[in-house]
């Protein structure tokens, strides 16, 4: 019920609204107006059209003068036909120009009324104006009559252009000629302005020593002529006659009364008249095309009545305007008071309404009161309840909190003790694999040797197995590790890796069968190395833990939708609660607790990371693990194999301590220097006996001594570990970039870590290269003669138009380089500058200095100032007038003989054959 009034109310006020709205809608008519002129005589037309529209309701009228310019006008016309107006009102300026654009209008159907001055088209919808061609005669006939047949007469007229002057001219000389003695001395243009028509009287009056009559086409100019006759005293000797009769101070009747013009003929404005036509056509009424406005003359016989009249007429205007502003305040108060009414109205309903709406509430109040006060009590015994279980749950809670950040903490350092462990292995590996690999690389080993060694292979790289794969477990706890894709066949290679368990299967007496789906396609996209470790663990663990006599099956099978690959072995059983938990990490079965407890955790990442699946299932008969793989089409796939930096695969590799060598183990004077910092002595004392063959080997046991030790010898590449005490390897880079004499020298960092981070620290402090433990003795070799041979490369940086812009020259070593060039060009001219002079200069010792342009540029700092001073020379033979001698001696040369030889044997020729030449 309540609903029910509340939608009456609102239905009611809707219909009020609208019933408001449609009250005040009226008709609304947009009138251009387009005056030619700016004058008195178009004000009170203007006026006289305003005034006359405030008779109807709901016009809009607007005006634009465009004073007497045509391009003006005829833009403020298409202005107003693009707005859109009902009607236009044109009062052309001239009607050549005009006409056009007028045309236009009429063509698209807008009505349009040409006052005053016509147009050379009927084109118009309809004319108001005076007969033009009438006045001009009815000011002929007076002339005549003033004159009584005989006299001279000079004619004003206005705008040439316009067609008020060309009819008014014509209809006066019409008259005119019927009296043969009244002779028209001139015809002068005065553009209907007062000015021109003063110059042009001034010279009328040079010319013409007898003139009877003045007459002008509108009083303006009559006043003008007027004027220019004063100056010259000559105004009582003629009659001015003007046009237009305007009433007001200065105007045409307050001329004749002041006894400046004769007379003047009434050129009737009909401003209302325009606008009562105007309406007649916007509202579809009969209206005449034509209306032709009469004239009169004034002269002083009733220019005083008709300035008596106009006064009157003024006076009536001025009452009727009064009245209208009186008339629109009150239709504004009623309006208002309406508005006012309607909202007060609406606001009653409203009022009601709420009324209606609050007895309801109250009455549903009432009836909800008596039910929530029963309700009341059961709430507080239920709310005291929950307030001691809320405790209970909050102290729960703080203790599970509590013990999930134990949890956390303990998960925590045992990945971290793992971790640390793993790459503790990894030294010990090194010293262990490579000389393995040199061994077996040796053909006099006997037989039985290499069987040994083939074990001792075997285990290491078991070893290095579980190392990496406590590291990668690492990684995927810290989602770091990658997935690198690339075409992968599962049955190939499944095949190809079941040889390596067939002597753990024989020793056993494991029967092992691997069956498989006949001819399907295996192939899909996948990670190689993780798919190993998948298969690799699987098996490994159907082996360990299946007993002797028993027996192990793969199955590899094609689904609709996946491979499925199952791997069973007999004689173990896991209960259901230890298969739930079997892939989580360092879980371990009751009885069985060998191993790391991270294999199969692993291997479900793996798994995952290639959008498969991984579950158990055990019972009496043995247990099963069941691995799915999604179905690929791989021609849409493109290969993704991510493939690291030769130096940065993990093949075999490490580095240590070493205490500071003798210089008695030189190879030779001349040969690259390597220096090798590492705090385990049996690493230093490996890497040097790989190095010493071909290069100067120096060590130390840890960064600050490997410091000064670069800085003292200048070596060539500084092969430094990472995890060192005290000053680990990454800050020594660091250090050793900074440095200017050892900013230039290549740096290889090991480390038994091979994190991304710690790589992307390693590069950040300015290493050359990466290479992780354990590592391959030729890789290691490899990577120091490449170091060395980049380094040559540069020996001819100073060259002709030569700039340093490789990536191997840092901004140090760059800056360097322009601060000895800038030091040797300085002091060029000396003879006896030298390399401690230069040395000193540059803030280094003079075995530095040479040192570290030897490893830059190949050259010695001697042989660098002789080339400078050489190419210095060369420039002046080629573009000064300078002699030979005055050469030698500019560019520091001692003697010009000595000059003359060494310039010789740079280019060829001696410095007097080269001006020869030139000349």
């Amino acid at each position: 019920m309540r609903r029910y009034n509340l939608r009456v109310l609102f239905l009611w006020f809707v219909l009020l609204g609208t019933l408001s709205s449609c009250s005040h809608r009226e008709p609304h008519f947009r009138i251009g107006i387009s005056q030619c002129s700016d004058d008195e005589w178009r004000h009170q037309m203007n006026n006289e059209m305003l005034r006359e529209a405030l008779f109807y309701d709901g016009v809009e009228v607007e005006i634009r003068t465009v004073k007497d310019d045509n391009i003006q006008q005829e833009k403020d016309i298409r202005r107003f036909m693009k707005e859109g107006v009902d009607l236009l009102i044109v009062a052309p300026n001239e009607a050549e120009p005009i006409t056009p654009v007028v045309e236009e209008a009429y063509n698209q159907g807008i009505p349009v009324i040409v006052v005053d001055r016509r147009i050379l088209s009927d084109k118009y919808t309809a004319y108001v104006g005076a007969d033009n061609y009438e006045i001009g005669k009815a000011i002929g006939k007076y002339v005549a009559n003033v004159l009584h047949g005989k006299g001279t007469v000079v004619e004003i007229a206005g705008l040439s252009g316009s067609t008020p002057a060309m009819d008014r001219h014509q209809g006066f000389m019409n008259v005119v000629a019927d009296y043969p003695d009244i002779r028209l001395l001139a015809k002068e243009d005065g553009a209907w302005l007062r000015s021109q028509a003063e110059e042009k009287m001034d010279t009328l009056l040079d010319l013409f020593p007898q003139i009877d009559i003045v007459y002008a086409q509108n009083d303006r100019m009559a006043a003008g002529a007027y004027a220019a006759a004063a100056r010259q005293h000559r105004e009582k000797e003629m009659r001015f006659i003007g046009t237009d009769a305007l009433p007001g101070e200065g105007y045409g009747v307050e001329q004749v009364l002041a006894g400046e013009l004769d007379a003047t003929f009434i050129y009737p404005t009909g401003g209302d008249r325009v606008m009562q036509i105007a309406m007649d056509i916007l509202n579809h009424r009969d209206f005449p095309r034509e209306t032709l406005l009469n004239t009169s003359v004034v002269d002083r016989d009733n220019a005083l009545i008709m300035k008596m009249q106009t006064a009157h007429i003024s006076t009536l205007d001025e009452k009727i305007e009064t009245l209208n502003g009186k008339i629109n305040q009150y239709l504004a108060r009623y309006s208002t008071q309406q508005g006012i009414l309607l909202v007060s109205l609406v606001a009653l309903l409203l009022v009601i309404g709420l009324l209606v709406a609050v007895y309801l509430s109250l009455r549903a109040k009432n009836r909800l009161n008596r039910e929530l006060s029963l309700q009341k009590k059961k709430l507080e015994e239920q709310k005291t309840q929950l307030i001691h279980q809320t405790e209970l749950l909050e102290q729960q809670k703080s203790q599970l909190e509590q013990l999930s950040r134990e949890l956390e903490a303990a998960t925590h350092a045992k990945l971290v003790f793992f971790t640390n462990i793993s790459h503790d292995f990894r030294t010990p590996l090194t010293l262990i694999a490579d000389p393995i690999e040199q061994l077996l690389a040796d053909t006099s080993v006997s037989t039985q040797s290499r069987q040994l060694l083939e074990l001792m292979k075997k285990n290491v790289h078991i070893l290095l197995r579980l190392v990496n794969q406590i590291l990668d477990f690492r990684k995927v706890e810290n989602g770091r590790m990658e997935l690198r894709l690339e075409p992968f066949d599962l049955l190939d290679s499944f095949r190809g890796w079941n040889d390596s368990f067939r002597m753990a299967l024989l020793k056993k007496h494991i029967s092992f069968s691997f069956e498989t789906t006949p001819d399907a396609d295996f192939r899909m996209m996948a990670d190689a190395e993780k798919m190993e470790r998948i298969y690799f663990n699987l098996f490994s663990n159907a082996v360990k833990y299946t007993p002797e006599n028993g027996k192990v099956i793969i199955r590899l099978e094609m689904a609709e939708q996946n491979f499925r690959l199952e791997v069973f072995n007999s004689g173990s059983y896991i209960s259901s609660t230890d298969v739930e938990a079997i892939f989580e990490r360092f879980y371990q079965v009751d009885g069985h607790q060998a191993g790391t407890g991270i294999g199969l955790a692993l291997v479900r990442a793996f798994v995952e990371m290639h959008g498969g699946n991984i579950t158990a299932h055990s019972d009496e008969k043995g247990t099963t693990f069941t691995v799915t793989f999604p179905k690929q089409d791989i021609s849409l796939y493109h290969p993704t194999v991510v493939t690291l930096p030769a130096e940065e695969k993990e093949v075999s590799s490490t580095l240590v301590d070493a205490e500071i060598s003798t210089e008695g183990e030189v190879a030779e004077a001349d040969c690259p220097t390597v220096l090798v910092i590492d705090d385990n002595a049996d690493i230093r004392t490996y890497v040097k006996s790989l190095l010493s063959k071909d290069y100067r080997v120096l060590d130390a046991a840890d960064g600050a001594t490997g410091i000064r030790l670069a800085m003292k010898y200048v070596p060539d590449v500084i092969v430094s570990d990472v995890m060192m005490p005290g000053m680990d390897g990454v800050e020594c880079c660091r250090r050793l970039k900074s440095e200017l004499q050892t900013s230039h020298i290549p740096v290889i960092l090991l480390t038994a870590c091979s994190l991304d981070e710690q790589r992307i620290q390693g590069y950040d402090g300015g290493a050359d290269s990466y290479i992780s433990k354990p590592f391959n003795s030729q890789l290691l070799l490899s990577r120091v003669r490449n170091l060395i041979a980049n380094r040559r490369q540069l020996k001819q940086f100073f060259g002709d138009n030569q700039t340093i812009e490789k990536e191997t020259i840092s901004d140090l070593d760059k800056d360097f380089v322009s601060r000895f060039k800038s030091l040797v060009e300085a002091k060029m001219k000396d003879p006896d500058l030298n390399v401690e002079d230069l040395g000193r200069d540059m803030g280094m010792s003079r075995v530095q200095l040479y040192r570290k342009l030897k490893s830059l540029t190949n050259y010695s700092p001697n042989e660098l100032l002789r080339q400078m001073r050489l190419k210095r020379a060369a420039s002046l033979l080629a573009s000064s007038e300078m002699t030979v001698a005055e050469i030698a001696y500019e560019v520091g040369f001692s003697s010009p003989s000595y000059f003359t030889k060494c310039y010789k044997e740079q280019f060829g020729e001696s410095p007097t054959d080269f001006l020869k030449r030139r000349g």
